[in-house]
């Protein structure tokens, strides 16, 4: 007489998105209150990432390399991003000119995320 084989183990359910964001990659813009900001979202979760948000702590420095302000903006993932992927997004991020006067620029040295 056999016996019955072992019931099978119950599959785990997959663990929830998980994205890991790189530091931003600057580029200057054509407008000195605007510049090109890159970067890269890897997914390790085991669900996709199927909508969110990425913010910017973007600064503005004087002429002297003195910080004045820090300003957020945010703008939306570059969704659906799968399970195990990895995907890089270029966004423009732009403060108000009024904020940045002639001799300042400004430098996006934050971001972080939220998402689905």
């Amino acid at each position: 007489m056999t016996s019955p084989p072992p019931p099978a183990k119950p599959t785990p359910p997959p663990t929830p998105a998980a994205l890991k964001l790189s530091a931003p990659q600057r580029a200057p813009a054509d407008k000195r209150w605007c510049e090109k900001v890159t970067v890269e979202f890897r997914n390790t979760g085991g669900t996709p990432a199927r909508s969110g948000t990425i913010t910017f702590a973007t600064h503005i420095i004087g002429a002297l390399g003195v910080d004045w302000a820090t300003i957020r903006s945010s703008q939306p993932l570059p969704a659906p991003i799968a399970a195990g992927a990895t995907r890089s997004q270029t966004y423009t991020v732009c403060l108000e000119s009024w904020r940045v006067p002639l001799g300042m620029r400004v430098e996006t040295q934050d971001v972080s995320a939220v998402w689905e």
